[in-house]
């Protein structure tokens, strides 16, 4: 049987939650790392959207958005029950907390990085805005241990990039801030041999013209 190819940039938080979802899904793909200077034709033919993740099925399937790659991985095997399938209409409920971090949290995200790159006065209001999101998953996981109970789920593992990269724009400030259940989280996920496994390097595909399996 021929595995699907997943098209991936290392540290593109939207590539990682790909990786992270076809791990947790203990699924097998043929990765192939690229850099966005220097995409591959193949990838073209596959989505002509041009960004990563791109994973391809076979000739009359592909999945060019991270969070329906992780749902198609999860919808395969489910080990974990990450999707909640015990409680009706979670996931729903997680659909709804991700769209608020992919749009409300993410555009605030870029600018509180923008901001910080270039020492723009405006970015402490930037981290502000940020932390309308942030304040809301605190307050989630001071009554339980992830975002939606005692066990991760499908919310955790796909706002895990984004929280990763909010954690690294100031991290002095970060260390200190109101958010010891947030930090906890997060050094949890890190401390999960997955998360080494998802951010491994490899060489770029375009130099060794050779597929990698991924999720062994």
């Amino acid at each position: 049987m021929t595995l699907p190819i997943l098209y991936s940039l290392r540290q593109c938080p939207y590539a990682m939650r790909a990786r992270i979802g076809i791990l947790l899904a203990q699924q097998v793909v043929l990765l192939r790392d690229i850099v966005m200077t220097n995409i591959p034709h193949e990838m073209f033919i596959a989505s002509t959207k041009g960004e990563v993740p791109v994973l391809v099925i076979d000739n009359n399937s592909v999945i060019d958005e991270s969070l329906d790659i992780m749902v198609w991985a999860l919808n395969q095997n489910d080990p974990d029950n990450l999707l909640y399938s015990h409680q009706k209409n979670a996931f729903e409920y997680m659909l709804t907390l991700i769209n608020r971090s992919d749009n409300e949290f993410v555009d605030a995200l870029k600018q509180y990085k923008a901001a910080s790159r270039y020492h723009d006065d405006a970015e402490i209001e930037c981290r502000q805005q940020c932390e309308v999101f942030i304040g809301y998953l605190e307050n989630c996981l001071e009554k339980h241990e992830y975002i939606f109970g005692n066990t991760p789920c499908l919310a955790d593992y796909a706002t895990l990039p984004f929280i990763r990269q909010f954690s690294r724009v100031d991290r002095k400030w970060y260390l200190q801030s109101p958010y010891p259940k947030l930090r906890a989280w997060l050094e949890k996920h890190y401390q999960n041999p997955l998360f080494s496994k998802a951010m491994k390097k490899y060489p770029q595909w375009l130099d060794i013209k050779e597929d990698i399996i991924f999720g062994e």
